[in-house]
């Protein structure tokens, strides 16, 4: 009583929020009962009149913008820094009209909902095709639906229930945004959702005088560009992503697709910005051959994983005996150790199933923990290696490279990795050596590191494929490929492979072809493309449990708007049974029994093998029915819209059908609507939420329970102590399930549990592409400046600037005048005429000016002789050539930084600290050689023909040499698994690469056949 007397007097933020949406509704809804006397040409007419009002509140803004670019453009007695401040005030009005834009938005808004509105209901009875299918138009929005869209409108979240018309919802703010002229975006999850929605709600654009555009995977630059061109385009997260990665590796402007990023509204918001958002996108294209461990390594894994597996039998086996025995202190010990080897083990399974036992090593573990787990070490010390699934590490004990060594006699030392610090010291300190002795000796220990570290690295990669992942459970093999299921939604994700060689290693483990490295071009992922977005908004059916997220992330708070109709559907208490078999049956028993009664049911499942498994068990029982997996992807939407006919029942993955309503067939509401049972409670609470919001739409009635047990992974492992208590005091037989509230609550503190862990891992994972953000940030900035031809004289002198800083630094410091000449004539071609009195007398900041001075005049000179046009295509040829060169170089580095960082940990450093050191010195010295390529071209290039400076661009991989992947993000110091420490980074030295001839194969870690003091793979080997 006390709690609801506070609630009424202090209501919730989302009441609030709520409470100030009416006013604007009631506004929306007046306008719109005065729209009926207008024609349909009148009506149409709106869109001119709302798009002038905006364009005369936001004329004067406009207008300076437009004078101070064509200053920039026009006025050549403009100095450098005149341009610099130009340009910075172009920026701040740039931010000024968006806010005005916004400002004259909010004012238009009840006025053009109500326009949306009316539209609506003059197009109720008509029909079109929409991906092939005739529908009949019948939806007007309800209040509800124009409270998600003011919510749309504002920069939000809405989360709306399943079946309450979110797809008619963003057609509102779509089309109020849209009237700015700069183009919106409209997200949704596959290529078959937005084809429908952009014919689906395309009429109502059309109607209103706007154009309406969708992507799709199929299309080629110019109907890209056609469809980016239109007042409102729909499309998935991965082709926006890859076609802004695509538009920042152009060598044309007319290659360029997008328009910029204004206004997105997401679908299924959660799916794409949280569940997505873990995995990059990534460009790349082929390297040279490289070779790899994992089929080398395979067979000696097999064997260590057999032998761990044997042993393990005869340690479950051991524990049965003393159990029976009674010797219950003797028999915890062994089942823990069992369950630290191989905690899958079915016969280990089958006894933790007993809530007993399963509390027996609990309590074991707890009072092995005790003494800071060195009790516990000295038990693992019997296995090959022990298994952490929680934190999904493997490490490999004393015994278990004893083994490994074993079966390699030719190189018993592999696992001994040469500690480089100690070792480069003592190198460093030997007095007997010369500087080429010393050399060719830190080559020989950074090459025998790199070799066993590789080796080390594959035997990792190969138990955690052998471990960790499962057929037909975690990836499917199809065709001779390893393809990924998405663990949200059941689908297949073609394209998509683990990072780190672990899909390579899975690979090997199939054995199918282990496919051949690529090196990276362009990568970004979801999390910071979205963020790129001056106003971003989402909807979905479940957003609340992952409020902290969006706004910590993205800065997206989280507005829950009421259903339509009450929500009638009765969500039963989860039903826990002891083993998986005991848990089917009963799923089984259920269907069966909603099947006479002649109710539909939708199945939802975790897997493909549990799908199959259930469709091999209903058809014993001779149940007609349809399988939703990842193998059957292609007629889901199909399969799910005819879920609700009368006595239908539906297997699914997950969420396979997402986007789709289940609305029910004919009398199926009198027999009490469509029943979904859940065959595992997943990891996110929203994912579960989402299943059971197939049922009760729109006020439908309908039913949820979920069944599960104790062998389930989640209850495995976050939720089996509290859960095997209660059944083992309130003494539950085999094969009798507990249901109760307390239980179903257990369950989702589990989950919770696991969504923070998953949180944590998400945003470290944000903090390291951060880095590499605002790096991608800076040399695209650059990269578009030179790509369109603005800014490039001042990029250019800016260059200048910091080359002659960096270079006087360098050699002014040793009194190195002969060095200093050399490399100026070296990179801008000027011989410098300077005493050695007059260099030292000048001083650094005087030799600065009078170098700058002479590089200015040379290139004034230059520009004079070859004509502004001429220079200007020299320059922008120069910058785009060799800023791609060093950013793909770059890049290739970045990851093998990332590969081994997270090793760091083991030296007590934090991997997140030493990656932003590291990424900052070698981006810095990427820019130095940025800089001195550039300068190098522009100053000492002198172009033949006119014609062929014009024509010639940068070399870049055929298009069909590029791979577009969304990569699976695993590592990156979040999942530390003991394999490979970084190898110092050499010295990197300015030397321009050439092919060469070398008559035996040169391995990747050797020192590269030129003399440069590299490894082949940072040298020669990339080309």
């Amino acid at each position: 009583m006390l709690i609801k007397l506070l609630r009424k007097i202090f209501p919730s933020k989302n009441e609030k929020d709520l409470k100030a949406l009416m006013p604007i509704v009631n506004q929306i809804n007046q306008i719109y009962a005065t729209l009926n006397k207008l024609t349909d040409a009148e009506l149409r007419a709106k869109t001119d009149e709302f798009k002038a009002r905006i364009k005369e509140k936001t004329k004067h803004i406009e207008d300076k913008i437009d004078e101070l670019k064509r200053r920039v453009r026009e006025d050549k007695e403009l100095t450098r820094e005149e341009r610099l401040e130009i340009y910075d005030e172009i920026e701040k009005l740039e931010k000024e009209l968006f806010k005005e834009e916004q400002k004259v938005l909010d004012e238009i808004l009840p006025e053009a909902y109500a326009v949306v509105k009316e539209t609506c209901r003059r197009l109720v009875g008509k029909s079109w095709e929409v991906t092939g299918h005739k529908i009949v138009w019948d939806m007007v929005p309800f209040d509800v639906q124009l409270m998600g869209a003011i919510v749309l409108h504002q920069g939000k979240i809405a989360e709306m229930a399943t079946g309450e018309g979110k797809t008619l919802v963003a057609t509102m703010p779509a089309y109020l945004n849209a009237l700015t002229g700069r183009g919106v975006h409209i997200v949704t999850v596959n290529d078959y959702l937005a084809l429908r929605d952009s014919q689906w709600m395309g009429k109502i654009y059309e109607f209103l005088g706007l154009s309406v555009g969708c992507i799709q995977n199929y299309m080629n630059t110019e109907q890209r560009k056609a469809q980016y061109a239109c007042d409102i385009t729909y499309g998935t997260n991965n082709e926006f992503g890859f076609d802004y990665l695509r538009d920042n590796m152009a060598i044309d402007p007319s290659d360029i697709v997008q328009r910029g990023h204004y206004y997105a509204i997401v679908d299924e918001v959660d799916s794409v910005l949280i569940d997505e958002a873990r995995t990059p996108l990534i460009i790349s294209g082929p390297v040279p051959e490289t070779e790899h461990k994992f089929d080398w390594m395979k067979p000696k894994v097999e064997r260590l994983v057999t032998a761990q597996i044997n042993l393990v039998s005869k340690i479950v086996d051991e524990a049965e005996k003393l159990l029976n025995e009674g010797k219950l202190e003797e028999a915890g010990v062994l089942l823990l150790k069992a369950s630290r080897g191989a905690p899958k083990h079915k016969k280990l399974r089958k006894i933790l199933a007993e809530p007993e036992y399963q509390k027996l090593v609990i309590d074991t573990e707890l009072e092995f923990l005790k003494d800071q787990g060195v009790k516990l070490r000295k038990l693992d010390e019997d296995l090959y290696f022990v298994v952490d699934e929680k934190n999904h590490i493997i490490d490999l004990t004393e015994k278990g490279r004893e083994f490994l060594a074993s079966l390699s006699p030719e190189d018993r030392e592999f696992f001994v990795l040469p500690d480089l610090g100690t070792e480069i010291s003592i190198i460093e300190s030997d007095p007997y050596l010369t500087p080429a002795q010393k050399q060719r000796k830190k080559e020989e220990l950074y090459r025998l590191y790199s070799e066993r570290s590789d080796k080390v690295h594959a035997i990792q990669q190969l138990l955690r494929a052998y471990i960790m992942f499962e057929k037909d459970v975690d990836y499917i093999v199809q065709d001779g490929k390893v393809l990924i299921v998405d663990e949200f939604t059941g689908r297949v994700l073609p394209g998509r492979r683990y990072s780190e060689g672990l899909h390579q290693a899975i690979e090997a483990k199939e054995g199918v072809k282990v496919e051949q490295d690529t090196q990276t071009l362009a990568t970004i992922t979801i999390q910071n493309y979205f963020r790129m977005y001056k106003k971003l908004a989402g909807m979905t059916g479940t957003a609340a449990t992952e409020a902290q997220e969006f706004w910590e992330i993205y800065k997206l708070d989280v507005v829950v708007i009421p259903t339509n109709k009450p929500c009638i559907r009765i969500d039963y208490d989860d039903v826990i049974y002891r083993t998986k078999r005991e848990k089917y049956n009963a799923v089984i028993d259920e269907i069966e029994r909603m099947h006479k009664i002649g109710r539909p049911v939708l199945v939802g499942t975790t897997s493909v093998e549990v799908s199959e498994l259930l469709s091999r068990m209903l058809k014993r029982r001779g149940i007609p029915h349809n399988v939703l997996n990842a193998k059957h992807h292609q007629r889901e939407a199909e399969i799910v819209a005819n879920a609700g006919l009368r006595g239908m029942v539906t297997i699914a993955t997950n969420m396979a059908g997402r986007g789709t309503d289940i609305k029910l067939g004919p009398g199926v509401a009198e027999l009490g609507g469509l029943h979904v049972i859940g065959t595992e409670r997943h990891e996110a609470r929203r994912i579960d939420l989402q299943l059971r919001g197939r049922a009760g739409r729109q006020g439908d009635p309908g039913s949820s329970r979920f069944f599960l047990s104790l062998e389930d992974d989640l209850l495995r492992l976050f939720g089996s102590e509290r859960i095997a208590n209660i059944m083992q005091r309130l003494g539950y037989k085999e094969g009798e399930p507990i249901q109760h509230p307390m239980v179903t609550k257990s369950v989702e503190r589990a989950q919770k549990k696991v969504e923070q862990n998953n949180f944590a891992i998400r945003k470290r994972l944000l903090e390291y592409d951060d880095v590499l953000n605002k790096q991608r940030e800076v040399i695209y900035s650059l990269r578009r400046h030179a790509l369109m031809g603005e800014r490039l004289e001042d990029d250019l002198l800016d260059m200048l600037t910091d080359y002659v800083e960096d270079v006087v630094e360098r050699y002014y410091s040793n009194l190195d005048l002969q060095g200093l000449r050399d490399e100026i004539m070296r990179t801008l071609l000027i011989d410098l005429k300077i005493t050695p009195d007059e260099f030292e007398k000048l001083g650094r900041e005087g030799l600065k000016e009078k170098i700058y001075n002479e590089a200015l005049e040379f290139y004034n000179r230059k520009k004079e002789q070859l004509g502004e046009e001429l220079m200007f295509a020299l320059m922008k040829m120069s910058m785009l050539q060799v800023i791609d060169q060093r950013w793909q170089e770059h890049l290739r580095e970045m990851d093998e930084l990332r590969e081994g960082i997270h090793l760091r940990a083991y030296a007590q450093k934090d991997p997140l600290v030493e990656y932003k050191t590291e990424a900052f010195e070698m981006f810095m010295e990427m820019m130095r050689r940025i800089r001195s390529g550039v300068l190098s071209l522009v100053f000492r290039m002198f172009p033949v023909m006119p014609e062929e400076i014009q024509e010639r661009k940068p070399r870049r991989p055929r298009r069909e040499q590029l791979n577009l992947v969304h990569q699976e993000s695993i590592g990156m110091g979040l999942r530390v698994a003991a394999a490979e420490a970084d190898i110092a980074t050499a010295v990197k030295q300015d030397v321009k690469l050439k092919p060469i001839k070398v008559d035996r194969k040169v391995g990747r870690n050797d020192p590269c056949p030129c003399g440069s003091g590299k490894k082949y793979k940072h040298c020669h080997g990339k080309i």
